[in-house]
């Protein structure tokens, strides 16, 4: 098994002047008879003002190239907006917290081991969006998942508090989130963090683990739940090749409509 993604197309938008490039993340697999089949999986990733030199300038296959800068202007953004957003947001964590109180008995935020970056697992933050015993109702619900591999998803989940539906679907659950970016566990960009270890993973999977993870990434602006983990996988890989500051401003610009529509939010 291999990973072999590259650049699909290039194209203009007229209205905006802009060139977009969209990747293609083949995975090559050899089947019991033989056959290598390939699936693949297309998405638009970034934008620019000029046209691409060459298709190597924007390919994924050559792994860009970050040196230190790029690091420590990444985690000069992450205090930076989370610093300026704190004041801002203090009484959205207010009004959320009395909330998650009033919807039930419980704990006020959802405390979970997360894999991050190597593979290093790290307590992630969110408020509770669901009932008290929702871990010991969890096997009982497993064919119900909508989702195929590790991931866990299910369709009006009867765990999930009125509450707990409105956080998730604004996405205000996540906020306790950005005392992990404060703290070095995330970055406000890159591969969401699993609840499995690494060791669930297969061999191609990993490379996601080369970076931070993040609050959001191509996943979230590419459709959140209704992507298999797969298909994440690949999206996360073509960030993992393709980081710039450039890239990781356009993701955090792109989320904004992503959570106002709440496509794949559930």
């Amino acid at each position: 098994m291999w990973l072999s993604p590259r650049v699909l197309h290039w194209r203009r938008v007229p209205s905006s002047q802009q060139y977009f490039f969209g990747v293609e993340s083949g995975l090559n697999e050899n089947c019991d008879s033989g056959e290598t089949v390939t699936t693949r999986t297309t998405t638009t990733i970034a934008g620019s003002t000029r046209r691409p030199r060459t298709l190597r300038d924007t390919s994924i296959s050559g792994w860009r190239k970050v040196g230190p800068a790029y690091h420590a202007k990444k985690r000069v953004l992450d205090l930076a907006v989370c610093l300026a957003a704190l004041p801002m947001i203090a009484p959205v964590l207010i009004a959320c917290a009395a909330l998650v109180k009033l919807s039930g008995p419980g704990p006020l935020l959802f405390v979970q081991e997360r894999t991050g970056q190597g593979g290093h697992r790290f307590k992630m933050y969110k408020f509770r969006t669901m009932v008290q015993d929702a871990a010991s109702m969890k096997e009982q619900m497993r064919g119900s998942n909508r989702m195929g591999g590790p991931d866990f998803k299910v369709l009006n989940d009867p765990r999930v508090t009125p509450v707990g539906r409105f956080l998730r679907k604004t996405s205000l659950d996540e906020i306790p989130q950005l005392w992990n970016v404060l703290v070095g566990d995330m970055s406000l960009v890159g591969p969401r963090p699993t609840s499995f270890e690494s060791d669930t993973y297969d061999l191609w999977h990993t490379e996601r683990l080369e970076v931070p993870p993040g609050l959001t990434g191509l996943w979230q602006v590419a459709g959140r739940g209704e992507i298999g983990f797969d298909e994440r996988v690949r999206l996360d890989i073509a960030y993992v090749r393709n980081r710039s500051m450039r890239l990781d401003l356009s993701l955090l610009i792109r989320t904004i409509p992503a959570v106002l529509s709440q496509r794949g939010a559930y």
